[in-house]
């Protein structure tokens, strides 16, 4: 068993074995905010603190479509977990297994051998991933929106499509690089293609053989209606929108193949696309699965109203990965306004189980929820009652998440981009290339001029 030998240089000398370990599996916000906590109602000596993530930042993901449409840097999204830290180790890396029983966790760093690490108590916060389906084609061809790089890579390549159909006479390959796909009507779904429509419309002026007519959007959802968490009435009313700015949105209907980019849906069509955006639902982390925790029946982390997971002591979770009972005999949503407010539950209860105090139960009623559908467009619902779509709608979805993006560096970095989307034009340029960079350079080793003509070298 190993554990980090920086911990005596972290909390001042002493005895390490005898202070509590407390480990959190994820960075997330949900993550992020409990360490934070931790640190700020602990004392140095009351426990050591652990989070372990792949990535050395937390991403806000409200924001991802914004970035995918370029109104937003990728790195105004992400919080570096290492600068919002004063005491908390940060392990990168990957928990591949969970022995709660033993108080373990196999650990495998992003370079290196695995460890396995002790703990006392444990938080799970790993958060969620893409629910894909075995469709035909999917796993190849499609891409999600659930992280900044593919947030940042979505911009480029959409771009790059326009700049493919402005370059050719083939008229197939127009065809399919101005065919947009995206399966899922939920926010993640509504919001990513109504920020990218976006962007295409503004820049479909700098191409002169594309007219806006030749791109073609298609919103694919299963059930009969979009965006439910905003309720039916402002829902439709943003179905209408999406709509109107031309957009194909085809309700209770399935994509059933997407072998060699071409799109067959359940309703009979097909046609060949060359982006496919996959937003129909995640799913809890693999690596809760990779443990002996107990599991409710869509293979959550079975929670209790304390953020304390059932049948076993000293294991904490909540956010995406948890099933948290709302005292109505139902569950909270797993989303970022949950997660946001679970935080500070979750890290009073991890102190008073190490202090021998009182949990406390996690009650939220929902605020309602808000939708960003491009420029000065959105849709929400505030309280249950006050009902917003358009341009109302948009100020309050910009409001609320500049509230709760963290830190006031990431407020005021959004704010400035903001603000230069506002009085500057939108920025076009594409870097496609940047998913492979040592491309140029493999290309250089690999390429001579013989007789005139460039050859390939094997």
């Amino acid at each position: 068993m190993t554990e980090s030998r920086n911990y005596r240089l972290v909390h001042g000398g002493g005895d390490e074995a005898e202070i509590p370990h407390v480990l959190i599996v994820g960075g997330g916000y949900l993550g992020m905010y409990t360490a934070r906590r931790l640190e700020r109602k602990l004392g140095a000596g009351e426990a050591r603190i652990t989070v372990i993530d792949p990535n050395s930042y937390m991403t806000y993901q409200p924001f991802l479509p914004e970035t995918a449409a370029g109104s937003i840097s990728p790195r105004h999204v992400v919080v570096p977990l290492r600068k919002v830290f004063d005491r908390t180790r940060v392990l990168g890396g990957r928990v591949v297994r969970i022995d709660h029983a033993e108080r373990t966790v196999r650990y495998e760093p992003n370079v290196g051998e695995s460890e396995t690490i002790r703990y006392d108590y444990i938080v799970m916060a790993a958060g969620a991933i893409s629910r894909t389906l075995p469709i035909p084609g999917l796993a190849e061809c499609g891409i999600g929106i659930k992280t900044v790089e593919e947030a940042a890579y979505l911009r480029n390549h959409v771009l790059d499509q326009l700049a493919i159909a402005d370059s050719t006479e083939d008229e197939e390959i127009r065809a399919k690089a101005l065919n947009f796909v995206f399966v899922g009507g939920g926010f993640a779904g509504a919001e990513a293609i109504a920020e990218l429509e976006d962007l295409v419309r503004d820049a479909v002026r700098i191409y002169s053989s594309i007219d806006l007519e030749d791109v073609h959007f298609y919103l694919i959802e299963a059930a009969d209606k979009i965006l439910p968490e905003v309720g039916p009435e402002v829902g439709t009313k943003a179905l209408n929108q999406l709509r109107r700015r031309g957009i194909d949105v085809r309700l209770k209907t399935f994509l059933e193949s997407a072998e060699n980019q071409r799109i067959r849906l359940s309703d009979g069509t097909e046609f060949d696309a060359g982006t496919l955006v996959w937003t129909a639902g995640v799913k809890p982390s693999p690596v809760v699965a990779a443990s002996d925790l107990p599991l409710g029946p869509k293979g959550h982390i079975d929670t209790s109203e304390y953020l304390t997971v059932n049948g076993v002591e000293n294991a904490f979770a909540g956010g995406d990965n948890a099933q948290v009972p709302d005292g109505n005999g139902g569950y909270y949503p797993p989303n970022a306004q949950n997660a946001v407010r679970q935080a500070p539950v979750l890290a009073d209860n991890v102190i008073a189980a190490l202090r021998g105090g009182q949990a406390k139960a996690y009650r939220h009623k929902n605020l309602g929820a808000v939708a960003g559908l491009g420029l000065h467009k959105g849709a929400a619902q505030l309280f249950g009652v006050v009902k917003l779509n358009g341009r109302l709608a948009w100020y309050a979805h910009r409001a609320y998440h500049l509230y709760a993006v963290p830190t006031f560096n990431r407020k005021m970095r959004v704010l400035a981009d903001w603000t230069l989307a506002f009085l500057l034009r939108r920025d076009f340029a594409a870097l496609p290339e940047m998913v492979e960079p040592r491309q140029a350079f493999e290309e250089a080793s690999q390429t001579q001029v013989e007789d005139g003509r460039l050859r390939r070298v094997s």
